[in-house]
C-alpha cells in the first residue's frame, strides 16, 4: 500500500453562477488558456477561443473528449452555461425515447433519466481534470423557496437553475462553488417600508449560508470583489498535462452482412440504444439535420459513411435515400444514438480512421 502526504496540486473543479449580467462569461475569459463551449452565445461579445456551439448533447460530449485528448492546447474548459448544457441533455433523452417531453415518462422518470446522462458529463469533465486542464463551469440562479421540516415557516434562498436531479451532481462535483451577486444593502424608509440601494458592485460568495450554495476548500474570504484576481493564486501554479501519444491505427475491414430482416423503428432505436467514437465532412447535403451534420463533421464522416453503417446493422438497404429514412429513427438513432453505431462503424472497418 502506497501512502502519499501533504498538498496534491491539481487542475481545479470551479463552479460560478449567479443572475444574468452579472459577468460570468467575462470572469471565465481570465483563467489560464480558456477554451469556451458556449451553449447560448453569452461569448459572442468576447473576445475567446470557443469550440462550435453544439447543436445536440452528443456534440457536446465529443468536444468534452477531444479537449480531454489535447491538453497541450487548452489550459481552462469553460462550459457556459450548465442549465442550457441541460437543456439539450433533456432533449436527447426524449429524442431517444421518442418522448415529446420529459413529463411524458411519468411519475419523474425521466428526471432519473436525464440524471444519469448528466452524471456522463460529469464523468468526462473528470476525465478533463486528470489530465491537468482546469474546468469552469458557469450557471445561472435563481430564487426558491426552501421550507425546514423542523422549523416553522419557509425561505428564500438563491440555487443553481438546474433540475434538482442535476443540481447536487454539480455542486457536489466542484472544488470552488461562487455565487456571483449585486451587493445590495436594505434600508428602512419609515412606515415599516424597506427599499435596496447600491446594486452596481459585483462580489461573489464562498461560503455556503442559509441563503446561497457555495464553498471552497482553499480559506477564502466569506466575502469577495467578483474579479478572476481574487483566485487567481489557486492557478499559480496549474500547468497542462501533456497526454500520451495513442498508438496510430488504420484497419477497415467489410463486416460478415447481417441477416436481412424487417426492422421496426422501435426495434431500430431500442438497438442503438443498447450498443457505443470523431473527423470534416466533405459535402454533407442541407437535408441532413443540423445537429446529426454537426456530429459528422467532428468525425468527418459523409453521407455515404451514414448509409454504409445503416446497412450494416440491418436497418435499411445501402442504396435508401437518407431524405427516406423516418424522422423518429434520425433523431432516436443516428442523432440519439450516434456515438453507438459511429463505434460500430470504427470496430467493423466501416470508416476510414484519419490517424
Amino acid at each position: 500500500m502506497n501512502i502519499t502526504k501533504g498538498k496534491i496540486k491539481k487542475a481545479l473543479k470551479v463552479v460560478v453562477y449567479g443572475q444574468e449580467g452579472v459577468g460570468k462569461s467575462t470572469f471565465a475569459s481570465k483563467f489560464p488558456n480558456p477554451v469556451f463551449i458556449d451553449t447560448e452565445g453569452s461569448t459572442n461579445q468576447l473576445d475567446v477561443a470557443r469550440f462550435d456551439a453544439p447543436s445536440s448533447w452528443g456534440m457536446l460530449l465529443q468536444e468534452v473528449d477531444y479537449a480531454k485528448q489535447h491538453p497541450e492546447q487548452i489550459g481552462t474548459l469553460v462550459i457556459d452555461t450548465a442549465d442550457w448544457a441541460e437543456k439539450l441533455c433533456i432533449k436527447a433523452v426524449c429524442d431517444k425515447a421518442q418522448k415529446d417531453g420529459i413529463e411524458d415518462f411519468g411519475w419523474g422518470k425521466g428526471y432519473t433519466y436525464v440524471q444519469e446522462e448528466f452524471g456522463k458529463l460529469i464523468n468526462k469533465l473528470t476525465e478533463v481534470i486528470e489530465v491537468g486542464i482546469n474546468v469552469v463551469v458557469t450557471a445561472h440562479a435563481q430564487m426558491k423557496k426552501v421550507e425546514q421540516p423542523d422549523e416553522m415557516g419557509s425561505y428564500d434562498r438563491w440555487e443553481l437553475k438546474l433540475t434538482k436531479q442535476c443540481s447536487p451532481l454539480l455542486k457536489e462535483w466542484a472544488d470552488l462553488l461562487l455565487f456571483a451577486n449585486y451587493k445590495t444593502i436594505v434600508v428602512n424608509t419609515g412606515d415599516k417600508k424597506y427599499k435596496g440601494q447600491g446594486g452596481q458592485q459585483r462580489i461573489m460568495y464562498t461560503t455556503h449560508t442559509a441563503a446561497w450554495d457555495a464553498k471552497n476548500r482553499h480559506d477564502l474570504s466569506e466575502v469577495l470583489p467578483f474579479d478572476y484576481g481574487q483566485i487567481a493564486h489557486l492557478f499559480s501554479n496549474s500547468e497542462p498535462v501533456k497526454a500520451e501519444e495513442k498508438p496510430k491505427q488504420n484497419t477497415f475491414k467489410t463486416p460478415a452482412p447481417e441477416p436481412n430482416k424487417e426492422h421496426t423503428i422501435e426495434e431500430i432505436i431500442d438497438d442503438c440504444k443498447a450498443e457505443n467514437i470523431p473527423v470534416q465532412v466533405n459535402n454533407i447535403p442541407d437535408y441532413v439535420p443540423k445537429a446529426l451534420a454537426d456530429l459528422m463533421k467532428v468525425k468527418q464522416l459523409n453521407i455515404d459513411d451514414i448509409k454504409r453503417v445503416v446497412a450494416a446493422r440491418g436497418y435499411f438497404p445501402e442504396n435508401t435515400p437518407f431524405e427516406n429514412y423516418p424522422k423518429d429513427f434520425v433523431e432516436g438513432c443516428l442523432i440519439g444514438a450516434f456515438d453507438q453505431l459511429y463505434n460500430f462503424a470504427v470496430d467493423n472497418g466501416l470508416v476510414n480512421l484519419p490517424f
